[in-house]
């Protein structure tokens, strides 16, 4: 039987850092504050004019195709996880596939927030274990710079951008994506979202002024359901796979703040040493956070081990996967 393996790891984030004490002189705010709450130190801003998320994505996918020796020709299919495409329409996958190269591909966007990567991926291994594809780029690229309000001290200093890419094919080991359980609650959107820009509520003069262009976060209602969302569904993923805290070697969870990731990983009795962070550096990148810690991180994999991937974002959209490592 076929097994969706990933067989390579990629990441890029910009140069131009904005760290707390920055950000202390835009927003009333403070390094402690910021840190005591959410612990991040600093994150990575994409400041070329004229450039959105595909060009993040893109520089992702070139690192991938390198760093693995694949040829762009090779490449059959990507599909892109972001919440901030570069335009409503193209979508921002055909313009990574042309910026890096890659026109033998077909591509398309998926929209599930924060859980855009593991979404994705499981997308990409339901390709390779049918058959139908051989060689699958999953890129989550995300510059959350775009809809950040840098006058809100509540979200401005949570986001950062950045992009992270993997390279999915098939394999007869068993390893690579095993199971994944996802749920969606519409009824959270309330909590979390961008009030203004899609069909609903054009954006307008009147909805620029009113700042409904940005992120718009009741801090409160999304932390409760990201700490029960996302270790409810490891733990279902867990049993599923008669996994304890014991068979797993690490949990990678999505970087949205400090405090979600030590509520969740507390809960589910899983020791420091075993969960995987650098929100510090980066801050909550969406979509691209999970990839982007698991490509720093790749030096203290190894092939066999097995992994807890899980996210909770807006939608509300969260869920969990079994991945065995693979490289």
């Amino acid at each position: 039987m076929l097994n969706a393996k990933i067989s390579g790891i990629a990441s890029y984030v910009p140069d131009d850092i904005l760290d707390n004490e920055m950000l202390s002189k835009m927003v009333d705010t403070t390094d402690e504050w910021i840190t005591t709450r959410v612990g991040i130190k600093e994150r990575r801003i994409l400041k070329i004019e004229g450039e959105g998320s595909s060009y993040l994505g893109a520089k992702a996918v070139e690192k991938l195709l390198a760093e693995t020796g694949t040829s762009a020709d090779e490449i059959e299919l990507v599909i892109c996880a972001t919440s901030n495409p570069d335009y409503r329409f193209p979508s921002t996958a055909s313009v990574i596939c042309q910026k890096a190269g890659l026109k033998k591909a077909y591509a398309y966007d998926i929209q599930a927030a924060c859980a855009g990567f593991i979404v994705a991926l499981e997308d990409a291994a339901a390709y390779i274990k049918s058959g139908l594809r051989k060689k699958v780029i999953v890129v989550a690229a995300e510059k959350m710079s775009s809809m950040v309000d840098y006058t809100d001290r509540a979200t401005c200093p949570l986001f950062g951008d950045a992009a992270a890419a993997v390279l999915v094919e098939p394999t007869e080991e068993n390893v690579g994506v095993i199971d994944a359980v996802f749920h969606v609650d519409g009824s959270g959107r309330e909590h979390l979202l961008m009030k203004a820009g899609g069909s609903v509520k054009p954006a307008s003069v009147e909805t620029v002024m009113a700042g409904e262009n940005f992120i718009y976060q009741e801090g409160r209602q999304v932390y409760k359901h990201a700490v029960t969302d996302m270790l409810t569904s490891s733990l279902d993923v867990m049993k599923r796979n008669n996994l304890t805290v014991d068979d797993v070697d690490y949990l990678i969870p999505h970087q949205a703040n400090l405090r979600i990731i030590e509520a969740v990983t507390s809960r589910a009795g899983f020791p420091e040493e075993k969960v995987l962070v650098n929100i510090e550096h980066y801050g909550n990148t969406s979509a691209a956070s999970i990839p982007l810690c698991l490509d720093e991180y790749k030096g203290n994999l190894k092939k066999g081990d097995k992994l807890i991937l899980t996210a909770f974002g807006a939608g509300f959209t969260w869920g969990a996967m079994y991945l065995v490592w693979s490289i």
